[in-house]
């Protein structure tokens, strides 16, 4: 759990004194307002006992109906200042999942899990391998650079950069990973994380420079590893356990596409079979002549 150490912990033990601070102010008040009510106090109307600070007003019996008021009055102000703070501190949080996490969960993928998309400019261009006369005539423009995949977080789409800011940190992708569970060092919540904070980088190098000025970093490879990446089975789990809907996945085939589409990154096994879709449009060694020799070997 090398991700949560740092700012991930810290954050969330400032989230966790918030929060313990607003109960115990909201309990506070709660109590002195019934012990109020018991003395008949104006403007204190009886309420229905409360089921937790019922059983606590004998704590401020010996306190007078002035300083009472002045704890119950304090609590509330104090509780509803708190409560400001909380909301203005989410955004920079991790836990501005609590916004984020309807909206991520609405535009979830409606496809079947583990169908992977197509890239159109791959797929033309076995077409017009295999179909000369569907290729678009020459023309003299230079055709716009596309980058295959992805690289840094400005290649990813805005789900993906949305799934980032919707994670929990709770680790449930992780725990079912195969690949981490054997000991690789793959770990979806990292994923998540990583892209989250490469992310946040970016947005302070615009903010400083009005622009984006390149910092000679990038999400592969800076943040996310060959090894990370060439660990993940698309098994899906990681998918399937988020209770908000969220898909690592995406980024990592993404990250996968680019560093054998540009970089030419691949192990050599990668390598035999792609020679052999190219060479016998089979990941076998075996020509299309011999389609059925594979079963014999």
């Amino acid at each position: 759990m090398k991700e949560l150490a740092g700012w991930p912990r810290e954050d969330a033990n400032v989230i966790l004194i918030i929060e313990i601070i607003l109960m115990s102010l909201f309990l506070t008040m709660n109590t002195a307002d019934l012990a109020l009510q018991s003395r008949g106090v104006a403007h204190y109307t009886p309420t229905a006992p409360f089921w937790i600070t019922n059983h606590f007003t004998g704590i401020f019996t010996s306190l007078s109906d002035g300083t009472l008021m002045g704890v119950e009055r304090g609590c509330w102000w104090l509780h509803i200042i708190g409560v400001f703070f909380f909301l203005n501190y989410l955004p920079y949080s991790k836990h501005f999942h609590i916004i984020l996490a309807f909206p991520n969960a609405y535009y979830s993928k409606l496809i079947p899990q583990g169908k992977v998309k197509n890239m159109p400019e791959i797929q033309n261009e076995v077409l017009y391998m295999m179909e000369p006369d569907k290729a678009p005539a020459a023309t003299a423009e230079q055709p716009e650079h596309k980058r295959f995949g992805a690289k840094d977080v400005t290649d990813l789409s805005w789900k993906n950069l949305l799934d980032a800011y919707s994670c929990t940190e709770c680790g449930r992708c992780t725990s079912v990973c195969p690949a981490n569970m054997t000991g690789k060092k793959l770990s979806p919540r990292k994923i998540m994380m990583d892209t989250r904070d490469r992310l946040e980088e970016v947005g302070k190098n615009i903010n400083a420079n009005k622009a984006f000025k390149d910092d000679g970093k990038s999400l592969l490879n800076d943040y996310i590893t060959v090894e990370e990446l060439r660990a993940c089975t698309t098994c899906q789990a990681c998918v399937e356990a988020c209770p908000v809907m969220i898909d690592p996945l995406a980024i990592i085939v993404e990250l996968r596409r680019n560093l054998v589409m540009e970089d030419s990154n691949a192990p050599q096994e990668w390598n035999l079979m792609f020679g052999n879709i190219e060479n016998n449009m089979a990941p076998w060694k075996f020509s299309p002549d011999d389609r059925d020799a594979w079963v014999n070997g």
